[in-house]
Order: structure tokens, then C-alpha cells, then sequence
């Protein structure tokens, strides 16, 4: 099983802290113009504190749950922290495979690899946290896997 670049936890964290100034921020706001009797004056930094603890942890475990492997004819996928998701993904059902670097990610120097597949809506799925020539190179050997197996399916 393959696990994401060590990096990605710093992404994580940093959104999560981010996540709890914001909403501290709106509390702070709503502490300032509205001025509920029953809001304590320690709100912002009580809601900043709470998300923050929270987003951290969850970071930390989504980490540890995060991974990936290519099977004899598959994508297997492991994540979730609350709720376990795993999934397969065929090589025979693959579309496209690209790589995606967000602004976030080049900052830390990693990217994604998206596999995109046939079926419903939603049925893409994204493996983030690569350093961008393994994302390059799992996006190479994705795309020669799917192209393989195409002709094995072939009726």
C-alpha cells in the first residue's frame, strides 16, 4: 500500500486552522454588531480554539488512514476517517487520467492525480498529496494499465 507524501498533512493543517479563524472571525463579528446577551465575550476565541483542535486532529488521522495501490487489474483506494471509504476502480473503466497541482499544493510542492472513469456522475475519483513526478508517473502507468486492459476486454 502506497501513502501520501508526508507534506499533505502540513496542507491539511494549515486549511483547518484557516477554517477555524474564519469562523472565529464570525463570531467575533457576530459578538461585535449583534451583541446577543447570551453570547460570552470568549466566544471567538472558544469557537477558534474548538475547530482548530478538531480540524488538527481530523488532519492528522486522515493521514493516517490515507492510501493507494495498483492492483493486477485495479485502483484500490483507502481513506475516510469517520467513514471508511474504499474503493476500486477497474483499470477497464478509466477514461482519463490527469495530474492537477492547485495553488495550495505547488506552494507545498505537491500535486494530484485525478482518474476520471466511466459510469455515474461523480464517479471520479482523486488521489492528492504526490510529489509531482510521482503523480506524473502514476498518471503514466494508470493510463498504460487502462489502455491494456482495454484491449483485454474486448469482445
Amino acid at each position: 500500500m502506497n501513502r501520501l507524501h508526508p507534506r499533505i498533512r502540513l496542507l491539511w493543517l494549515v486549511r483547518a486552522v484557516l477554517t477555524a479563524a474564519i469562523l472565529a472571525g464570525v463570531a467575533f463579528g457576530v459578538q461585535q454588531f449583534v451583541d446577543p446577551p447570551w453570547l460570552p465575550g470568549w466566544a471567538s476565541v472558544g469557537v477558534f480554539v474548538a475547530v482548530a483542535a478538531l480540524g488538527v486532529t481530523f488532519a492528522l488521522l486522515r493521514y493516517r488512514v490515507w492510501r493507494y495501490e495498483i492492483r493486477g487489474d485495479s485502483l484500490y483506494l483507502e481513506r475516510g476517517v469517520l467513514t471508511r471509504v474504499r474503493t476500486v476502480v477497474p483499470f477497464v473503466r478509466i477514461q482519463h487520467v490527469d495530474t492537477a497541482r492547485s495553488p495550495t499544493e505547488r506552494l507545498v510542492g505537491l500535486a494530484s492525480t485525478v482518474v476520471y472513469t466511466a459510469g455515474s456522475r461523480g464517479a471520479d475519483v482523486s488521489i492528492p498529496g504526490l510529489a509531482p513526478g510521482d503523480a506524473d508517473d502514476l498518471r503514466e502507468r494508470l493510463k498504460r494499465l487502462a489502455i491494456r486492459s482495454e484491449g483485454e476486454d474486448a469482445v
